[in-house]
């Protein structure tokens, strides 16, 4: 049996570990200029943040509100998860069983799905207009798949590890993760490199980022083999929030499964789906102070 890949990965180093229940911060909704000329964070909705310049050391606290659960393919191993047009689209890893999937959000049944090539070990997943572009972990390629039919009509080189991706509409440019703690920018249509930023959290670095999703200028990432998100600031690199994810699944649930990773947006109900590798959930939530 192929072994499951955080096998090969370390723990972050730094002892970012998941915040605790207490001294949650209040999120406030405006821009607010602060004394001395810094910011404040300010709340949008049920995205729960907006980018306004702040302390660098200072990272407010969220918590994951469940608002329903939907059934998970427990042989899913989750790399990348969007919303798109209705559906859920998700990107799955293992050498022979990476897998496109598309997902009826109500129910949680795959719909429809189509395999890599055994050789490829399928990662993070970003949509392009009516395409799909799903990275690899380590074949140093992208593959592009027409959303609607999963005709696979692309394919783009890069060099390293692919892990996150998530496509920043606002900038029209993708921002990519490598396990490190570099976002790179490219460019949606030839996958050129555009620059990149060093991620920190609390003015060190933050590495092991993961799954990416873009949402109104900010981007939510997990942290790999860890229970909580983090919100970064891609212009500044410096992560805002920090998300308590922990509990999710009660301890038979979590028997046997793998990490939490996958994070997906309905920019029109102004939720969240979350799920984890191997998880027989999937769950629709809220950020919340």
């Amino acid at each position: 049996m192929t072994s499951k890949r955080k096998s090969e990965r370390r723990h972050p180093t730094g002892g970012h570990r998941s915040p605790s229940r207490t001294g949650w911060v209040a999120v406030t909704a405006g821009a607010v200029a602060l004394a001395g000329g810094t910011w404040a964070l300010v709340a949008t909705g049920a995205t729960g943040v907006s980018l306004v310049q702040t302390d660098p050391l200072t990272v407010q606290a969220l918590r994951v509100d469940v608002l329903r659960e939907l059934p998970h393919d427990t042989t899913a191993y989750t790399q990348g998860l969007l919303w798109r047009d209705g559906w859920l689209y998700e990107s799955t890893g293992q050498y022979g069983d990476s897998r496109l999937s598309r997902i009826d959000a109500e129910t949680g049944v795959v719909e429809q799905q189509v395999y890599t090539m055994p050789a490829f070990f399928g990662e993070g997943l970003a949509a392009v207009d009516d395409q799909l572009v799903m990275l690899t972990w380590k074949a140093e390629r992208a593959f592009v798949y027409e959303a609607d039919s999963f005709e696979q009509v692309r394919m783009f080189r890069y060099r390293g590890e692919g892990w996150g991706v998530c496509h920043d509409g606002d900038r029209r440019r993708l921002i990519m993760s490598n396990g490190s703690d570099t976002l790179t920018f490219r460019d949606p249509i030839t996958f050129e490199e555009r620059g990149s930023i060093r991620v920190t959290f609390r003015g060190r670095p933050l590495t092991q980022l993961n799954e990416l999703e873009c949402v109104s200028g900010v981007v939510y990432a997990n942290v790999y083999q860890e229970e909580y998100m983090v919100v970064i600031d891609p212009e500044s690199g410096r992560v805002t929030h920090q998300i308590d994810a922990s509990g999710l699944l009660t301890d038979d649930e979590a028997r046997g499964v793998d990490v939490l990773n996958g994070i997906a947006y309905d920019p029109t109900a102004e939720t969240f789906y979350i799920t984890g590798k191997d998880w027989p959930k999937m769950f629709e939530v809220r950020f919340v102070e």
